[in-house]
């Protein structure tokens, strides 16, 4: 509270009370759903944006089950990368169309069989191969770089590159006719692209983990939220969407530079000591705390209304 008396004090223009600018009005949700599209134009995925500052970006392969072919995995590292810039989102949710959230890998349409089968020299090989694996990484590696917060809404199946993916997610929802499979091992694989890194520091059970990875059996939602994998389990996919679209528009009408902030925060301090950690946020908010969200918050505060932020 001190250094936020001092910030008051610190400017008797009222630098830090300016008015916010109103955002441009698009007229309903479903203008600005069209104009999501207009500028998100992809083969894999569709994305939209059903509330104000919310993007719902569902993989759209409904047919294949949502199974992640090469185009899916180009896309989604270009969908994410747009929106970390895009001031017009603040929160994502993460779905799937169809039946399922997804099947995971679509074998089928996959660069390193290609490259597995050709006949170059095996060192070569190794090389494609791990420049392959270094984008696929990449894909939901973006989703944790991504400042603005992911929300996962997961129904039905959720298997092998389905866990890599809603592992980088910040919040986890499903239905309760969901489950989940950590599969690489039936296909001969060791799940490569954040299943091992990110699915252990989310459920914090060595052993449950272990065994889950090692045997590649099922676990179904009730079991997921037990370990904390997911915090949230909803009655259908319907009711899933609608309780994730409205956490989406709590998160929204907070400001942008504390909530974005906080996400950057918490993936460095989850890689790091506390001593990092505390070091690193406070380098980030001497800054931050100069923020005109700061003073708009303690005023609306004390007049008993709800701030509004401008973009970032």
């Amino acid at each position: 509270m001190k250094i936020i008396t001092q910030l008051m004090k610190s400017s008797s223009r009222g630098v830090f009370l300016k008015p916010v600018l109103k955002p441009l009005l698009l007229g309903s949700a479903r203008s600005m759903s069209a104009d999501v599209t207009s500028k998100y134009n992809f083969e894999t995925l569709k994305v939209t944006q059903p509330k104000e500052f919310v993007t719902q970006v569902e993989m759209n392969r409904p047919k294949k089950l949502n199974a992640m072919n090469k185009a899916f995995w180009s896309e989604m590292r270009t969908c994410f990368q747009q929106l970390n810039s895009d001031s017009d989102c603040r929160v994502i949710v993460l779905s799937g169309a169809g039946k399922v959230f997804t099947a995971g890998l679509d074998l089928t349409d996959l660069d390193t069989v290609a490259v597995m089968q050709s006949d170059l020299d095996p060192s070569r090989k190794a090389f494609m191969i791990r420049g392959t694996i270094a984008d696929y990484q990449e894909t939901f590696t973006v989703i944790e770089k991504c400042t603005k917060p992911v929300i996962a809404a997961i129904h039905n199946a959720c298997i092998g590159g389905g866990i890599d993916m809603t592992s980088a997610c910040d919040i986890r929802y499903a239905t309760q006719d969901s489950f989940f499979q950590i599969k690489e091992v039936d296909i001969g694989l060791a799940a490569d692209v954040g299943t091992l890194q990110r699915f252990p520091k989310i459920v914090g059970n060595d052993s449950l983990v272990r065994e889950l990875i090692y045997t590649a059996r099922r676990f179904h939602s009730d079991e997921a939220k037990e370990m904390g994998f997911v915090s949230r389990i909803f009655p259908d996919k319907e009711s899933m969407l609608t309780g994730a679209m409205d956490i989406a528009e709590i998160i929204a009408s907070k400001s942008p530079v504390a909530v974005q902030g906080s996400k950057v925060s918490l993936v460095f301090s989850r890689d790091h000591s506390v001593r990092e950690g505390l070091e690193h946020v406070a380098v980030w908010n001497q800054g931050m705390l100069q923020s005109e969200d700061v003073m708009k918050a303690v005023m609306a505060g004390m007049e008993k209304k709800t701030p509004k932020f401008s973009k970032l």
